[in-house]
């Protein structure tokens, strides 16, 4: 009996051995197999990116010219403005919203942007390039004068197609139209005469 005994208690011990050292191998198992799966948690390289600065070259952008470059997932437009451009910006003061930037100034222009033209070099505007409605993009309208969905005396600017707001070419809303704000411009510094880094500033 007593042999029985000790034999059955043998094979407990032996049984429990067994599944703790089971228990542990599947419990490493589990860790090693999480591991890649919480790495597909940490933010990609691209979404890492997608919040740094952009370094632009402007150098060939010729005056009348925009181009578009992609920061923070939306588009930013950089547009030389011609002498021609640059005057109409004084002409439709009276006919603007919010011609002084004065509106939500924190969120939709820097301190150094906060004059007519809304830049820091007079001929470049740089610019957001989402209507301040719902943001829809709007679309270029550069030639002045009388044409579909815009007034006669058009001075030039941009046209959002989904709901009628216009800009000038700064990219300020004119009055009684849906969009609430100028279009956006984003923090931005120029690195030399034919460089500028947008997404950055260092109080410019």
């Amino acid at each position: 009996m007593s042999e029985t005994l000790v034999d059955m208690h043998e094979i407990d011990t032996s049984k429990r051995t067994w599944l703790i050292a089971s228990s542990c191998a599947g419990a490493v198992g589990v860790g090693v197999a999480a591991v890649p799966f919480v790495s597909t948690f940490q933010p990609s390289e691209r979404a890492k990116a997608a919040g740094a600065a952009v370094e632009v070259d402007i150098g060939a952008l010729k005056p009348g010219e925009k181009m578009t470059v992609e920061w923070r997932g939306k588009p930013v437009w950089i547009v030389r403005r011609t002498a021609e451009q640059l005057a109409s910006l004084s002409k439709v003061t009276g006919q603007l919203a919010d011609p002084t930037s004065k509106r939500k100034p924190d969120e939709f222009t820097p301190a150094y942007a906060r004059n007519e033209g809304r830049s820091i070099k007079p001929e470049f505007f740089i610019g957001v390039g989402i209507c301040t409605h719902l943001g829809c993009s709007p679309s270029d309208k550069f030639q002045p004068g009388p044409q579909a969905s815009l007034p006669d005396d058009w001075q030039g600017g941009f046209l959002c197609p989904c709901h009628g707001s216009t800009f000038d070419f700064a990219g300020r809303v004119f009055k009684n139209k849906p969009a609430p704000d100028n279009l956006e411009v984003p923090p931005h510094m120029y690195l030399s005469a034919s460089k500028l880094l947008i997404g950055e500033d260092k109080n410019a």
